[in-house]
């Protein structure tokens, strides 16, 4: 009787080690997804040093292709995506984020098409849970979203059929709960300026699977009007139902049930061009943006419908001079920090986008800043890693450069700053203290 009363003890004792095990990591992921915690671009890292340095690199690695893809982390797993470009193909890379090398490597077929300059075949970010990553990419003829386990083992792929575009794919995937969901905005040649590949009208819908299985859960139709980049977050209102919010030109901002996919309400006079940047929680409000490569740029901030009491969503304010096109911005402590495409940082009271400065910065931008312990960090499109106070005065802090083509959004996770320029990626840390005499 005690033999089994210890043997029990035993059996209980490694099903209670095993859940915490399981459960530790779950709660210490810090950036599992495009600009992190609910795309919401905020880092709760602690020590990451301002003036970055030559000091500061704790790694830097040469990856075995090209892209514009952000890195995510799980634990001390890094994924990055990367194609040969002119050459073909697409590969889903894993790193140790410990010394920069290569766990493994899983490459898929991609033959080469027209696409945008400033894109890549691998500009859209993975998003990683305790089990899987997911990736997508693109051909003309179809739209991949496919699951890896850590090791890189295929575990399923869906291929939801033609993708119409002037410019080929670009958001990125996200998680909610046990489904993966995908915006699939495509292109209507009538709504698009300059030559198109496909004169087809693309069949624009918003896309849940279930994640373990890939299986379709929900797929709600959308209108097509042009490609949107713009990477969806999660809008929980206090008292109201949660809502996954989308951007597009098509339907403005839109709020869908995460459960079945139903419209809940949308505020389809938000952008009159292509949004390519995400959705914002700001407090009460919700914030995108829109624009073109030659201009007229808008910040949108809207006050949410309610699907529960039948109110409808209202335009709180609208930003237009120096408004970002690509960058998403960073709201934190009733302020809303704007980093525009051609390098002016803004900073805003959230609630009613009175401006309190706008000041330069220097350089262009496609990637998003990311608010850190305080400060704000982005890196330009030449490669320089640019650092600013995050306070109602502006204060321009750091800048190192990289010196390489960067188009991505930085990771922070593990005390460190990772950073994917076109061919390589960056680990950078706190300086390595020197070994005592």
């Amino acid at each position: 009787m005690k033999h089994r009363r210890s043997h029990r003890t035993l059996l209980l004792t490694a099903a209670l080690g095993a859940f915490l095990a399981a459960s530790v990591p779950v709660r210490a992921q810090e950036w599992t997804r495009f600009r992190g915690p609910n795309g919401s671009g905020i880092s709760q890292a602690k020590g990451i040093p301002t003036d970055i340095s030559d000091a500061n690199l704790a790694w830097k690695l040469d990856l075995p292709g090209i892209g514009h893809s952000s890195p995510v982390l799980w634990g001390e797993q890094v994924f990055v995506t990367c194609s040969g470009d002119k050459a073909g193909g697409f590969s889903v890379v894993c790193v140790n984020a410990k010394d920069g090398k290569i766990l493994w490597k899983h490459d898929f077929p991609l033959s080469p098409f027209t696409r945008h300059q400033f894109n890549s075949f691998a500009s859209s970010t993975p998003t990683v849970d305790s089990q899987r990553v997911y990736i997508v990419w693109n051909e003309p003829a179809h739209y991949f979203l496919t699951a890896l386990d850590h090791q890189g083992k295929q575990i399923w792929q869906r291929d939801f059929g033609p993708f119409v575009s002037q410019h080929a794919c670009g958001t990125s995937p996200i998680l909610c709960d046990d489904k993966v969901v995908l915006a699939d905005f495509q292109d209507d040649p009538e709504f698009v300026e300059g030559p198109m590949p496909d004169k087809r009208t693309g069949k624009s819908s918003i896309i849940a699977v279930d994640s373990k299985t890939g299986q379709t859960l929900w797929q709600t139709p959308r209108k097509s009007t042009v490609v949107a980049y713009s990477t969806p977050c999660l809008f929980e209102p206090k008292g109201g139902p949660r809502a996954l919010i989308f951007n597009s030109q098509s339907h403005g901002i839109s709020a869908l049930d995460p459960d079945s996919g139903k419209v809940l309400w949308e505020y389809d006079r938000a952008f009159n061009r292509r949004s390519i940047s995400s959705p914002v929680i700001a407090g009460d409000l919700i914030l995108g943006s829109c624009g073109s490569g030659g201009g007229g740029n808008v910040v949108t901030a809207i006050k949410p419908g309610d699907a529960a009491t039948g109110r409808k969503p209202e335009l709180a304010y609208q930003i237009k001079k120096s408004a970002p096109y690509v960058p998403t911005s960073i709201f934190m402590d009733d302020r809303v920090w704007l980093w525009s495409d051609a390098g002016i940082v803004s900073c805003l009271k959230a609630a009613t986008g009175e401006v309190i400065y706008q000041e330069r910065v220097g350089g262009d931008y496609f990637g998003s800043p990311v608010w850190v312990d305080g400060r704000l960090f982005s890196v330009s499109k030449t490669g320089d890693l640019v650092a600013v106070k995050a306070g109602d005065k502006f204060k321009f802090l750091s800048r190192y450069p990289l010196k390489e083509l960067c188009h991505s959004t930085i990771a922070v996770a593990l005390g460190h700053l990772f950073v994917h320029t076109e061919k390589h990626l960056w680990c950078f840390g706190a300086a390595k203290q020197a070994a005592a005499p």
